[in-house]
């Protein structure tokens, strides 16, 4: 009974729009009330679910990427990508997917790279002639590189879950980044060659070189991430403090675009984003103690396995319920409430834990670009001031690049985990 409570309370409060975090915090309390369970359970869950030291990386990822953007690191990213690839045909929108790939290694979350190079590079694609929808379709599915290629918040939060290194997730995460990253820019050329897209006037070695030079110190923050972590001498919570102390020294004293004053603003709004995060990873905590109380994860592995043990059936049907689940559900709230019972799953077939936690994440970031919640679809689509329609017809092919990217990554298991087993 309680666990039916727990259920529909859940689905109404989706089906009337309550933010997930809250939703999440209402359901429990319902079912902890009915099953007359004490009321302190909520406090002392949720204080147990952000009481993981490796969640400090959140704080520290996004203040380094706030800091970062406000110190005039999306130009200079903008400008380098469009030196290497601006030439060729369609080059605006091969530019805007390199940019993401760049802009990815620093904001660690798809919606700030969503917003941060579509709100330069859409209207810019529109001067030059690209068709809005097209425009809009290419930024938000790129901008789902971001979480994959390191430093990345979900992957931060699967570490919690899971107890997997952090930062063997990040290394992980490399190599299905950038072949996501080149997919999606072969669909580009693809689709800039049949629909004649125009193309721009080479600049120049001069110009490469400059742009380069002018992109480094930002550029230099992802090897300083990587470097960090594949060399041993920090920890990703180290990492993160660093990152941030780099970027007020480069956006200040470098590129000379981020006055002191600004500072304790960004601050607090990386704060702000910081608490809502783990605000939802509290009550997400309580919801997926619940789960594990009613043992819904053994009862999830026990009925897929009484049906087949086919690791590589078993790994499409996770395949289709992430997908399904991240059209409707916030990436954070999906990974806290589906990533242990499916992981038990995983396991039981044998797929290795680090393999499953990256395809899993690269699941749930295609759904930040499939309606009817596609956080990046809504962020774009408004940036280009055009209903959802038009948009997600032009997504199609992107979609469809992903899908095929997603399935490589989850049958070959060597493109998750060659790099990280170099670190051991």
């Amino acid at each position: 009974m309680s666990l039916a409570i727990l259920a529909l309370t859940f689905l109404a409060g989706l089906v009337i729009g309550l933010p997930v975090a809250v939703t999440l915090g209402v359901s429990s309390l319902a079912y902890i009330v009915s099953a007359g369970l004490p009321l302190v359970v909520i406090p002392q869950k949720i204080y147990a679910g952000i009481d993981v030291f490796v969640l400090l990386c959140i704080p520290g990822f996004i203040l380094a990427g706030n800091l970062m953007n406000g110190g005039g690191i999306t130009e200079r990213i903008i400008r380098f990508a469009q030196a290497m690839v601006g030439w060729m045909r369609g080059g605006l929108g091969l530019t805007n997917v390199a940019s993401s790939m760049l802009f990815g290694g620093i904001s660690g979350t798809a919606v700030a790279d969503a917003a941060s190079i579509g709100g330069m590079m859409i209207p810019g694609m529109k001067r030059a002639g690209y068709p809005a929808d097209f425009s809009a379709a290419v930024t938000a599915a790129s901008s789902t590189v971001g979480p994959i290629i390191p430093p990345s918040v979900p992957m931060i939060i699967v570490g919690s879950l899971s107890g997997i290194s952090v930062g063997k997730m990040f290394i992980a995460g490399a190599l299905p980044g950038i072949l996501l990253g080149v997919a999606m820019m072969v669909t580009t050329y693809i689709i800039s060659v049949r629909r004649n897209f125009p193309r721009q006037a080479w600049q120049g070695w001069a110009e490469l070189g400059r742009s380069f030079i002018g992109a480094f110190w930002a550029l230099a923050m992802t090897a300083l991430i990587v470097g960090g972590m594949l060399t041993g001498y920090v920890t990703p919570t180290e990492t993160a403090v660093v990152a941030s102390v780099y970027a007020v020294i480069v956006g200040a004293f470098v590129y000379r675009e981020l006055p002191l004053a600004r500072v304790p603003k960004i601050i607090t709004d990386s704060a702000v984003s910081s608490a809502a995060i783990l605000f939802l990873v509290g009550t997400a905590n309580v919801f997926g103690w619940i789960l594990v109380s009613e043992q819904i994860p053994q009862m999830i592995a026990g009925a897929v396995l009484s049906v087949t043990d086919n690791k590589f059936l078993v790994i499409l049907l996770i395949n289709i319920v992430l997908l399904f689940v991240g059209m409707f559900m916030e990436t954070i709230a999906a990974l806290i409430i589906l990533f242990v019972p499916l992981l038990t799953l995983a396991q039981g077939v044998g797929i290795d834990p680090l393999h499953f936690a990256v395809f899993a994440v690269l699941n749930l970031m295609i759904g930040l670009t499939t309606p009817p919640v596609g956080v990046c679809l809504f962020v774009c689509a408004n940036i280009a001031r055009l209903p959802l329609g038009p948009v997600i017809r032009a997504l199609v092919p992107y979609l469809v690049t992903n899908f095929i990217v997603l399935l490589l990554v989850s049958y070959i298991p060597a493109i998750s985990t060659w790099l990280p087993s170099l670190m051991d």
